[in-house]
């Protein structure tokens, strides 16, 4: 199991006496931009140790932030919003040895959508994301499944997290661990993802990755597809996995897909066609 005592040279930081960050180097120096984890409803920045591990070990410099009131960020959860985790971020992207890369889970790939609209990054992941429009559909799949629980959204209640919303096939004793791990989410941003807005397009022309899973019991397959469609992204879909990717059993597969993502469209990107000086369509029957 994951705690806050890092081996090696990850490291615990902070970005001000209210935010929690992690921190994780590569062995040695690196050339390649830095990359920053966003966190989803009632988690934390300790959920995406298996994909720093991983994007460390790949020669990215990987740090993942506690939003304002969870883990071990202070703030008011009651006061949040999303604009006030979009600041979070932005806050912590400042800090950062270069223009990062987003990624960012379920309510934080939100939280990444519209970061990016008017932050400019080198590129953005966004995993099994709520969705770019409404949510409404996340509310009827949560009524589907604990009708108490969708109640409970709609009293201003926080979404209790629940195997079955997170994980697939995740051992019950580790899975009860990341459980136990879990806290509340803001009501304020709840309600703000049922009646939200799409963000707008990104600033300059950074590339998106989207990652889903067709047995993501939170965020519908729908939403996902209609997400990637918003950016002109690819999509890639990691059967007999659930909504936690990232900490689901086969965690590795989706964590290395990203890496690989990034490896072509980042480090490497196709280079723009030589222009020969014909005008447009020319030799074009």
């Amino acid at each position: 199991m994951f705690t806050n005592n890092w081996n090696g040279n990850g490291k615990l930081m902070s970005v001000s006496p209210d935010l929690e960050t992690i921190e994780r180097q590569p062995d040695s120096p690196t050339d390649r931009p830095p990359i920053l984890f966003v966190h989803g409803a009632g988690h934390g920045a300790w959920c995406w140790h298996n994909w720093m591990d991983i994007t460390a070990a790949a020669g990215y410099p990987s740090y993942a932030v506690s939003l304002r009131g969870h883990a071990g960020s202070g703030g008011s959860l009651l006061k949040s919003t999303l604009s006030s985790y979009v600041d979070d971020v932005k806050r912590t992207a400042e800090t950062l040895p270069g223009q990062p890369i987003l990624v960012g889970h379920s309510l934080g790939g939100l939280v990444v959508q519209r970061t990016i609209a008017d932050l400019p990054v080198r590129a953005a992941v966004l995993v099994a994301p709520v969705a770019a429009r409404s949510g409404v559909r996340t509310l009827f799949s949560v009524f589907r499944q604990h009708p108490q629980d969708g109640l409970k959204i709609l009293l201003g209640g926080s979404l209790p997290m629940r195997y079955d919303y997170l994980f697939e096939t995740l051992g019950k004793s580790e899975a009860d661990g990341y459980l136990a791990k879990c806290g509340g989410e803001s009501s304020n941003a709840q309600f703000q993802v049922l009646f939200h807005r799409p963000s707008a397009r990104p600033a300059g022309d950074s590339p998106v990755l989207v990652l889903g899973t067709p047995e993501d019991n939170l965020i519908p397959a729908v939403d996902v597809e209609d997400t990637a469609r918003r950016y002109s992204a690819p999509l890639e879909n990691f059967p007999g996995m659930g909504h936690d990717l990232m900490l689901d059993e086969g965690w590795r597969k989706p964590g290395q897909a990203m890496i690989n993502w990034l490896d072509s469209s980042v480090q490497n990107p196709a280079p723009p066609p030589l222009f020969d000086g014909s005008p447009p369509g020319a030799g074009v029957s």
